[in-house]
């Protein structure tokens, strides 16, 4: 358990670890290109270092050094059977993803995961890795473990029924090794470090709109990369700073790709007080440092469209909204439901706990506004973004907030109390 109390102000600055999304892209790409990669400032979040497991599993040379992971590649056709199941831990990014890759192999894999992840459903990736030939059986309702029994794949062109990147990289990778044109279209543009991963290890891909397009068979090419801080995690810092009195961070090094500042474009029209500094691209990707200040909110609602592009900030947005003019309203986050626990319960619990008024709907929350928080024991029911959002809301409450199992925060962010504390005052 960890002891939140209230804090005066947040001063000073951080820096982040490697983006979570993009780690788990660059270390999946790069196990099956031709060359060595070596990719810096890697994400020390559990899940990624369950892609590097299951990588090595699958046969691939790995060598970490503090925040550098080397990558030998071993080609489209280089992975090895593994010997037993392949362990996603928490990761749905791992298994997800990594089902497109195992779906072209010449060997059966198993993939599996913790209790968590194994009640989480599959059946959107495994609908088009099917269609493309694919042998997959899992569990009852899609859940997994999946067994994968690797076939000559084809090319298809499919729409995704829900925007997830996710499935989108699931595809996208698998058409890889089939012969012709693989086309992925969403129904509204998610994260597209996938792509430009893929355009800077030398594939042949395609743009429009909300459509992509990937000529196989395609030969990657080993690369080196930096990975920009991860915005996800520097959300729960950003927010804070807006809503503590007389805070003022500077979060550096960050990820800020136009698909994944979903946060900013929601919090600046509200009054929000962040400037962009210092962007740069790096390896395709945009990349800069936030000066956030503590600022007064209005609120109000977020809209549909934008709700999948900013799936993982929603439950500290439910915190900030507690503090604005006119609280904060959404729908369309059904998916919420089936993350590392069904965050919407979890998010409208934990605050009615602290002597919030929260409204929950199916698919979403209403959090009135400008309200007094109070001191609680927080349930995060192993949720790594539950703790770190009513961490937040601990350092605003009257009285010490107790977050229970807080060292969940070790999915994505190991040393987010440390990082806290280091600016609080």
């Amino acid at each position: 358990m960890k002891a939140i109390h209230p804090k005066k102000r947040l001063t000073g600055s951080v820096r982040f670890g490697g983006d979570k999304s993009i780690s788990h892209r660059y270390a999946m790409l790069a196990a099956i290109a031709e060359g060595r990669s070596e990719i810096g400032n890697f994400s020390s979040s559990a899940d990624c270092q369950s892609t590097l497991n299951c990588l090595e599993k699958l046969g691939v040379e790995i060598v970490r050094q503090r925040d550098v992971v080397a990558i030998e590649g071993v080609g489209l056709r280089g992975l090895c059977a593994p010997a037993g199941p392949l362990d996603a831990g928490n990761s749905g990014s791992t298994l997800r993803m990594l089902s497109g890759i195992l779906a072209a192999q010449p060997f059966r894999s198993v993939l599996t995961g913790d209790a968590s992840l194994s009640r989480r459903p599959m059946k959107r990736v495994i609908d088009p890795l099917t269609r493309m030939g694919a042998h997959i059986q899992s569990a009852p309702g899609g859940m997994p473990p999946l067994e994968i029994e690797g076939s000559a794949l084809h090319p298809i062109r499919y729409e995704l029924p829900v925007a997830s990147a996710q499935v989108k990289t699931a595809v996208l990778v698998a058409g890889l090794f089939t012969e012709g044109e693989t086309t992925v279209i969403e129904p509204i543009p998610t994260r597209d470090h996938t792509e430009i991963a893929l355009e800077q290890m030398g594939a042949k891909i395609s743009r429009h709109q909300k459509t992509m397009s990937l000529q196989g068979p395609a030969r990657l090419g080993g690369a080196n990369f930096q990975v920009p801080g991860d915005i996800s995690s520097a959300a729960f810092f950003l927010v804070a700073a807006l809503l503590v009195p007389e805070s003022k961070l500077t979060l550096h090094n960050l990820c800020l790709n136009p698909t994944r500042t979903g946060l900013l474009d929601v919090l600046m029209p509200m009054g929000a007080r962040i400037r962009a500094l210092n962007q740069r691209i790096m390896h395709g990707e945009l990349t800069g440092d936030l000066q956030v200040e503590s600022s007064q909110l209005a609120g109000g609602e977020i809209p549909n469209e934008i709700i999948p592009g900013l799936i993982d900030e929603l439950p500290v947005l439910s915190v900030l909204g507690t503090q604005t003019a006119h609280g904060l309203s959404f729908h369309g986050a059904a998916e919420l439901r089936v993350k590392e626990s069904d965050r919407l319960r979890a998010v409208a619990e934990n605050l009615r706990r602290m002597g919030a008024e929260v409204e929950e709907f199916p698919d979403g929350l209403r959090v009135a506004g400008r309200q007094k928080l109070r001191g609680a024991t927080i349930e995060t029911y192993g949720d790594h973004r539950i703790a770190m959002a009513f961490a937040v809301a601990g350092l605003l409450a009257e009285g010490t907030t107790v977050i229970e199992d807080s060292d969940c925060v070790g999915i994505s962010f190991p040393n987010f109390f440390d990082e806290m504390e280091k600016i609080s005052e």
